[in-house]
């Protein structure tokens, strides 16, 4: 894995405030920490979405950032610009705190409306 792979995915663990207590906690090993690949592409799309919708959060975009999420989608099967897509739909949203979000019909809907 490239170092700078490896400081994006840290610098979304320190963003999230993950410890190591935390793993303990969950009872991870991460020796033998497996990828558990999503079923079908809602679940391929929302996985992606959740990672846009968590660098987003910030309001700090790093070129790295994308890059990492640009190799998770392809390696789902999607092309390289589902995610600049997600990021245009989710920077432009109207965000109402108010209402919860339903991120599945958020994601059925993006793949409505455009061809992944």
């Amino acid at each position: 894995m490239e170092s700078r792979y490896l400081r994006c995915l840290l610098k979304w663990g320190f963003e999230l405030s993950l410890t190591p207590e935390d793993l303990r906690t969950a009872n991870i090993d991460l020796s033998s920490l497996t990828y558990l690949h999503p079923a079908d592409t809602v679940q391929k799309l929302e996985a992606i979405y959740h990672l846009v919708y968590m660098i987003y959060l910030d309001e700090v975009v790093e070129d790295v950032e994308l890059e990492v999420a640009t190799i998770f989608a392809q390696t789902l099967g999607f092309k390289s610009t589902v995610v600049s897509d997600l990021f245009k739909s989710i920077a432009t949203q109207d965000y109402d705190q108010s209402t919860p979000r339903d991120v599945r019909a958020e994601v059925v809907e993006f793949l409505k409306l455009n061809e992944v």
